[in-house]
This record gives C-alpha cells, structure tokens and sequence, in this order.
C-alpha cells in the first residue's frame, strides 16, 4: 500500500510539472525511478521507453502503466496511470472553460514560447542520457548511426517518414541480428 501511495504522489508530481508529453517526461522518469528510488536498472528503464513507445496510446501513460505495474503490481499499474492523467486533466478541463481569454493573455502566449524551449531540452536530455546507456555494441552503435542519420536527412529533405518505421526497422534488424548469432552458435556445435 505504501508503495501504491508513492507511486500516486509520484506520478500526479511529473504529471503536474511535465509540459511537452511522454518524451519530455522521459527524463523526470528517469530521474526519480532509476536514479532516486532506484526501483529500476538503466537497462530496465531502456525496456520500458522501448516498450512505451512500441505499443499504442501515449508515451507518458504507457510508461506509468509499466512502471506501475513492474513496481506494484496491477494495482500499481492503475494507480500510475491514473496519477499520471489527473493533472492534465483538471488543467484542460479549466482552460477549456477559458480558454479564448486565457489565450488572449500576452503572459500566457510568452509562458508558452518559454515552456517549448524547455521542452526540447527535456527531450534532449533524455535522449542523450539514453543513448549513453545503450549496450556499447556494433550493433547498437550502427543501429543508433542509422536511425539518427536518417532522421536527419529526412529532417533536412523535409520528408515525411513516421517514427514507427524506424521502430519496425530497428526492430526486425534486432531481430536479424539475433537469428544470424543463433545460426552461428548452432553451426559451431553441429
């Protein structure tokens, strides 16, 4: 139980305080899971980004509900997730009730610019922190390259290409990777 309530504080804390989404609260999570209450491994929470990414819905409910649940169970799950929603909720549920005069407000509209500078930060640094944690292999390196490169080429070139492509691609390469290895060991004992 007391885990379950440190779970709620918690989550309802980096939904409160986290602007910019799931990735921006990439690296509240990492902070304050694998760093203060270490109840995650750097490796664990690489999973979890993975995971959270990989499925469908948001990033930031999707890792509440993996957090939760690795931590606490079921229960767990659903209290996270439910931390993690309340606050943008009560604050989208007040500003629709005012929202063109709260739009209209020259503070707001500058809070706001302030708010997106940080938010790429945020996502910055989370990245950045988790492509230092990343397995330091070939594969993960060249894997890292590609996708980063192609990023941006397309980036530059103003293509369009969905972020699940490269989750797919990486994948199936991951998955290449591994079947070959496999082939390779069952050769050498054959």
């Amino acid at each position: 139980m007391k885990k379950q309530l440190t779970l709620f504080l918690t989550f309802l804390k980096i939904g409160a305080f986290t602007f910019g989404g799931g990735y921006a609260m990439l690296a509240l999570l990492e902070d304050e899971f694998v760093g203060k209450k270490k109840w995650l491994t750097q490796a664990e929470f690489l999973d979890m980004t993975a995971i959270a990414e990989s499925t469908p819905g948001p990033v930031a409910i999707n890792s509440a509900t993996y957090i939760g649940y690795r931590t606490a169970g079921a229960a767990g799950a659903a209290v996270a997730t439910a931390a993690v929603c309340i606050p943008s909720f009560v604050i989208i549920f007040c500003i629709s009730l005012f929202l063109d005069r709260f739009l209209s407000l020259t503070y707001v509209a500058y809070a706001f610019r302030g708010i997106q500078a940080c938010v790429v930060y945020l996502i910055f640094s989370a990245g950045w922190k988790m492509l230092r944690g990343l397995e330091k292999s070939w594969f993960s390196r060249l894997i890292a390259a590609a996708v980063g490169g192609a990023m941006l080429v397309f980036s530059l070139c103003a293509v369009r290409f969905s972020s699940i492509w490269f989750i797919l691609l990486s994948g199936t390469a991951g998955v290449a990777v591994w079947l070959v290895r496999r082939a390779g060991k069952a050769g050498r004992q054959g």
